[in-house]
């Protein structure tokens, strides 16, 4: 008999080898036709492999990330099949499902495929998948891969197989096509009913910009129709709210290359968006007992080999710069934990201090492939919302749940009503890459999971995730396209202690270290900043616009008056200008429009006498006339009411 437990730890027993498949039959038929993958005993695995003895199983389908990423990188492989059919001998790569879709870097030889290309290929496929092909898994020796992959004369595939052990080493086969894969893979093509090609992008092979650039093809692919065409309406809206667009039109900031790939410049009104996301974080930490510092941009190589980063960044680091003095190196500072690591230490602490709070919004710097930077959301120079909490071991659940309700009232208070958070932890198997002991880790693991546990959090555990020094846990916010993305993190670390020799006085007199808890609440300002953008469409919250109104007199003989307005606008800390153009009032509201200001205060003969102002309001129109105070308190109650705890 073989014995399977279900996530709800129901059970279930079957007299014979069994598949995943076969589980989700003894459930519902219709379970059955929607299951695309299986999770047996913590390994996702295609839900048509055996199980061979008594397991926990989880069936996934459509609705899963993990059913998604199945169903996608199978679609990967049907795209490579069609692409083999219309361009043979094509060399492919490698073709991964990622979160929107899947890609697969094909290198065409002396041929060229552009979108053109694309409706033939989706047609091809259709085609195929409508023939319901199986994905069927086969085990190879690496001699048996080496030898196929050298008569097809594939150089990428071997280059693969030159890094992988004798062990394990799998093809995946569907129709005519053939590819190196662990899987795990649908049941059968029939599943894809809908594909659209989305663009295509060089990628040079394994990341290097010494290597040969391959041709990435992107696409994506639904089980129905309708979610194709709801997703292409969604992909239309983001190309509206892209904040490269919209960073340009709204005169936030700006690129050069001649300051350098990566590198953002923050313009006047940027600037000010960014000065108050800021301020306003910096008073809500000084609230809860967090002390602000500051570190310099780069720092001594010995300090980040002390640290680990050297080991763990060096290669995506900035190259070390030497001094006049032999020997001597600094980097570009990759982390800001080392730093506050020496301050720590800069005067004896005692149980009675802790926990120290301290906080920095500290700019980093990562060299990322030109090929990898994409507006704010992936630069070479980025300033994150650092803080580090040094405290005594039973002070460390406390103090992780009083992280989380902070994070909480953040993104609120920015408008992401909606969050998902992930537990990440080490890597079950590989433990090389992580330093620290095993009992340290399990320590932090289970305060992480308990502090996610009390605050009813249901965080998803992802193993292998971890950071190289500790455990943490990630918040993941969904923009208004339900779209995800991974901004705060909150990490347990019982390692950099040891190795930076922090200490505390204990009320025994003797010498104890601290735990050091690493959180951001944003990740970096500019990817948060990157996200916020698209999120709200520019149209930001009124407490942090840079403009919350604009003054449009008639005409020239209104100007006095607009100043006058302006002044008094300003003593009650409303951020105003006055649009002095000689353009029609009806152009100066459509400009404003465009720039997304909350409100037009218009002023004519009439505003004047009346010492008032005439309102719009940004996407709503009309408000009527209010005097200026009237205005002013309307205003900044609506300003105290969105940022209220």
């Amino acid at each position: 008999m073989v014995k399977i437990t279900l996530p709800d730890n129901s059970t279930k027993e079957f007299d014979n080898e069994i598949t995943a498949l076969d589980v989700a039959q003894s459930i519902s038929s219709g379970l059955a036709r929607n299951v695309l993958a299986a999770e047996v005993n913590g390994i996702i695995q295609d839900a048509n492999m055996l199980i061979t003895s008594d397991s926990t199983v989880k069936l996934f389908t459509w609705m899963d990330d993990e059913g998604k990423a199945a169903f996608w990188h199978s679609s990967a492989h049907l795209m490579a099949e069609a692409i083999e059919f219309f361009f043979p001998g094509a060399k492919f790569g490698i073709g991964p499902n990622i979160e929107n879709g899947f890609y697969y870097d094909i290198d065409f030889g002396d041929r060229v495929l552009s979108e053109n290309d694309f409706k033939k290929i989706e047609e091809k496929m259709l085609a195929t998948a409508r023939q319901k092909q199986q994905f069927t898994r086969k085990n190879v020796t690496k001699a048996e891969a080496i030898e196929y992959f050298s008569k097809k004369g594939d150089e990428y595939k071997l280059e693969l197989l030159a890094d992988l052990e004798d062990v394990d080493i799998t093809f995946y086969e569907s129709g005519n096509f053939v590819d190196l894969c662990r899987g795990p893979h649908i049941p059968h093509t029939g599943f894809i009913k809908a594909i659209k090609l989305l663009n295509v992008a060089g990628a040079y092979w394994r990341g290097d910009e010494k290597r040969k650039q391959l041709t990435r093809i992107y696409g994506v692919s639904f089980p129905k129709q309708k979610e194709l065409t709801e997703y292409l309406e969604l992909l239309e809206e983001a190309k509206k709210r892209d904040h490269r667009k919209l960073g340009k039109e709204l005169e936030l900031f700006t690129f050069s290359q001649k300051v350098g790939l990566g590198l953002p410049l923050w313009l006047p009104k940027g600037t000010d968006l960014k000065d108050r996301l800021t301020q306003f974080l910096t008073k809500v930490l000084k609230k809860r007992g967090y002390e602000m510092v500051s570190s310099m941009h780069i720092g001594n190589v010995n300090l980040y080999k002390l640290s680990g980063h050297y080991d763990k960044y060096g290669e995506d680091s900035f190259h070390p710069i030497s001094t006049p003095i032999e020997g001597e190196e600094f980097m570009l500072k990759p982390m800001n934990c080392p730093h506050h690591c020496e301050i720590y230490n800069s005067k004896p602490h005692s149980y009675k201090d802790l926990p120290v709070r301290m906080a920095e919004f500290g700019t980093v710097y990562r060299y990322e492939q030109s090929g990898e930077l994409h507006g704010l959301t992936r630069v070479r120079g980025f300033t994150q919302d650092d803080a580090h909490i040094f405290c005594r071991p039973e002070q460390v659940k406390k103090e992780f749940i009083a992280i989380i309700d902070l994070v909480q009232y953040i993104y609120k208070i920015l408008g992401f009503k909606e969050f998902v958070t992930q537990i990440s932890l080490r890597d079950k198997e590989n433990r090389d890459k992580y330093i620290g002991s095993d009992e340290n880790w399990e320590k932090a693991e289970k305060a992480i999971i308990e502090a996610s546990e009390e605050r009813g959090l249901k965080s998803k555990i992802e193993y292998g995730e971890a950071a190289f020094y500790g455990p943490k846990l990630d918040f993941m916010v969904k923009d208004a396209l339900g779209r995800k993305w991974q901004l705060g993190t909150i990490q347990v670390d019982y390692n950099l202690r040891e190795r930076f020799n922090l200490e505390y006085a204990g009320n025994d007199n003797l010498k104890h270290r601290p735990v050091m808890i690493h959180r951001t609440i944003f990740g970096s300002l500019e990817r948060f900043i990157a996200v916020l953008i698209e999120h709200s469409a520019g149209n930001f919250p009124l407490w942090l616009t840079p403009e919350q109104a604009i003054i449009l007199p008639i005409s020239e003989k209104y100007h006095n008056y607009s100043k006058k307005v302006l002044n008094l606008l300003n003593d009650y800390e409303i951020r105003t200008q006055v649009d002095e153009r000689s353009e029609k009032t009806g152009r100066k509201i459509r400009d404003a429009e465009l720039q997304k200001i909350p409100f037009m205060l218009i002023v004519g003969e009439k505003e004047e006498n009346e010492n008032a102002v005439s309102v719009r309001q940004h996407g709503k129109g009309d408000l009527g006339t209010f005097s200026i105070e009237d205005f002013a308190k309307l205003v900044n109650k609506e300003v105290e009411e969105m940022i209220k705890e």
